[in-house]
């Protein structure tokens, strides 16, 4: 058996001769327990949010989404794109078209995101789980075209969910100048109808900006022929969405950029994935503050066993080896704490994500967020991380001050 180990066991869980020495042991155990309580409830958190925030984008964006590396639009009939529609593992492809505009109801005025798509856009997306109102998701009819708006344009604008007169949209000509003598003369204007819904993503960028419409309107404003600014994609259910991604981008090459939901919205993830680093980082500092009671709990350990460290040298034992005694008590600390941690983390995640017992306050009946309860999302390797974090912080915590205390206090 490992001489070191086996003795340091019984330090720990054998009664020590001053009963501080004990409570100061399970102090330094709960201390760092709720560290890692904490790393795992906090990181838990934070994919929780992640995840929520993921399910807002997957009703808005595309499975895939493929835009130009240079320039704002690109022929949608280029040979490459149209070896799309062939490929087995696509289930719908669709064009859209965005511009920005300006938008003017009765005596309101805003700027807007006009996003021109194919009538198949209700099969690329679940558009039908954040539409709001009474109608149908229709795009344009023989006659006139239809607006379906965020739903914070709609308070912007003033209109309501089924507004009444058409909204305004003006829109700059391509290639003209600015007459400042008469500024209308260089915007197209056209009309666009209520359908009477509206979207909600939940996410200011698109519920405050976007209109969606028909895509001939929107090339017919601007003046486009078959010029797209975006190919999405939506693929079959049994289709690998990261090996079709990286087979479509070999086929267009370096003139386009092919992007999966994730990535569309790659400045909202870094900036959560930022706040989940920053989290982490000032949680292990609290670690380490944690660790001194370890510390703390080693140093009245060495000097309550004087007499044996006397008796180990006299059986011929080298400071080396009763150096690693004391370190590897510490470390066996740090090991249970660790374990307690987690263990109690894994508790409380599995208790707030089936009885949401902590909730985002304001209660229920308020409505001001889109859950009542802290979302909450376990990963496998954020619990891995999280142990062996504690482990290697609590050796390191320990490993200065246990080398000097046993070469000071045994002298």
């Amino acid at each position: 058996m490992n001489v070191p180990f086996y003795i340091a066991k019984r330090y720990l869980f054998s009664k020590k001769s001053h009963n501080a020495i004990n409570v100061i042991s399970a102090i330094s155990v709960c201390g760092v327990a709720l560290a890692t309580l904490a790393l795992v409830c906090t990181l838990s958190v934070f994919n929780g949010f992640q995840d929520l925030v993921a399910t807002f984008f997957t009703a808005f964006d595309p499975e895939l989404k493929i835009t130009a590396t240079t320039g704002k639009v690109f022929n949608g009939q280029d040979k490459r794109i149209e070896t799309l529609r062939q490929m087995p593992e696509v289930a719908v492809f669709s064009e859209s078209l965005e511009e920005n505009v300006m938008v003017q109801y009765k005596d309101r005025q805003a700027m807007a995101t006009l996003k021109g798509v194919e009538d198949n856009f209700e099969e690329l997306t679940a558009i039908d789980s954040i539409l709001f109102g009474r109608g149908e998701f229709i795009l344009h009819d023989e006659i006139v075209d239809y607006a379906v708006p965020g739903v914070e344009l709609t308070s912007i604008l003033g209109t309501g969910i089924r507004f009444l007169d058409p909204l305004e949209i003006y829109a700059p000509k391509r290639g003209a100048k600015v007459n400042l003598a008469n500024p209308s003369s260089g915007f197209h204007t056209a009309k666009l109808h209520s359908s009477g819904l509206i979207f909600a993503v939940n996410q200011q960028k698109y519920d405050a900006s976007y209109i969606l419409t028909s895509l001939s309107f929107v090339r017919e404003l601007f003046q486009y022929g078959t010029e797209v600014s975006s190919v999405e994609l939506k693929l079959k259910p049994d289709a690998n969405a990261g090996t079709v991604k990286s087979r479509i981008q070999q086929t267009l090459g370096s003139d386009f950029r092919v992007q999966d939901r994730y990535e569309q919205q790659a400045d909202t993830f870094r900036i959560m994935e930022i706040e989940k680093l920053i989290s982490y980082i000032f949680l292990t500092f609290i670690l380490m503050i944690a660790c001194f009671n370890v510390i703390g709990s080693l140093s009245m350990l060495i000097i309550d066993k004087r007499t044996d460290v006397v008796t180990l040298r006299n059986l011929g034992a080298d400071d080396k080896l009763i150096t690693r005694i004391f370190l590897l008590e510490g470390s066996m600390i740090s090991f249970f704490g660790a374990v307690i941690g987690v263990v109690l983390g894994l508790a409380l995640c599995f208790i707030q994500q089936s009885f949401g017992v902590i909730s985002l306050g304001g209660g229920n009946s308020s409505g001001s967020f889109v859950v009542d309860a802290y979302p909450v999302s376990v990963h496998v390797w954020d619990i891995i991380l999280i142990f062996f974090t504690v482990l290697v912080v609590g050796f390191i915590s320990v490993w200065y001050p246990v080398r000097y205390l046993s070469r000071r206090l045994l002298e």
